[in-house]
């Protein structure tokens, strides 16, 4: 039987209709697939926690359901002082974090192409990395005081060493055969150093900002417990004080969700700078 031109057009309309069917369903398949695979496992940790104290499996009193958590922190952030108490932790850690960066780095990059410089700071760098910053808290406040600076000056000490230590593994790390090559082709010190050494050192300087980061969240904990009256640190102390069990977990989830945003900017910014180093399909 023939087939006429409007017949044969509905049969292109139905083919192209159904493949663009399948096509979205594989991708949305995929798209499923993926987030399941990536967070899969936090979800159904969450969904645990929510329905444990309901079926008895936790104690309620102590380990509230993470609505209720999640409702405390709602209300410490729209009507309490966690916004005030957010920025003044932000502050503190910032200035401890950026003192951090603009100290380490320069200072591992400088060590790690003098070997010499290096050699002879390496020891005391080492004595000084493996003695606890919460071991010298108490020296910082003596000279210190109970005020913002040794705050501060804690965390600057804890956040140090990784971007030091990371910094110059970077700059050592660097490929001898393209520093020759660049000199091969008449490249200055500086121009070496500002074309090959700092890119190739740059993905190991990302790592040691990202474990500073994190570093400096900890060491902020620990710092606004003691003889502070402000601070995210200080509200997880003071709820756990006055047993405001849903306030504390709330303050617990704000500094995990702060060390969460200040790694995913960080991996953003290290995405920016060092694209050379992503893979392409």
């Amino acid at each position: 039987m023939a087939v006429n031109d409007d017949q044969q057009a509905v049969l292109r309309d139905f083919r192209g209709a159904s493949f663009w069917r399948e096509g979205a369903g594989r991708d949305i398949l995929s798209l499923a697939g993926n987030l399941f695979s990536r967070w899969g496992l936090l979800f159904a940790f969450a969904f645990f926690w929510q329905v444990a104290p309901s079926l008895g499996w936790t104690n309620k009193a102590v380990l509230p359901p993470l609505s209720i958590i999640v409702h405390a922190l709602w209300n410490g952030i729209t009507v309490g002082t966690f916004s005030k108490d957010i920025l003044i932790s932000l502050q503190r850690a910032g200035i401890a974090f950026g003192g951090a960066a603009v100290v380490g780095i320069p200072l591992g990059l400088f060590m790690g192409q003098i070997r010499i410089i290096e050699r002879a700071l390496d020891p005391i760098l080492q004595l000084f990395r493996q003695t606890s910053a919460l071991a010298l808290y108490p020296v910082f406040i003596l000279l210190l005081g109970l005020g913002e600076a040794s705050k501060i000056f804690v965390i600057f000490w804890a956040t140090l060493f990784p971007i030091l230590l990371s910094t110059i593994g970077g700059v050592k790390q660097v490929d001898p055969k393209l520093i020759e090559m660049a000199r091969v082709y008449g490249a200055g010190r500086l121009t070496v150093f500002r074309r090959v050494v700092l890119p190739a050192a740059l993905p190991q300087i990302f790592v040691g900002l990202r474990l500073s980061a994190t570093t400096a969240l900890l060491l902020l904990i620990a710092a606004e417990m003691i003889g502070a009256n402000s601070g995210v640190g200080f509200q997880v102390m003071n709820a756990q004080y006055n047993f405001q069990i849903p306030m504390m977990f709330a303050a617990i989830l704000l500094l995990a969700l702060l060390g969460l945003s200040a790694n995913f900017m960080l991996e953003r910014l290290q995405a920016r700078l060092c694209r050379w180093t992503q893979v392409k399909n």
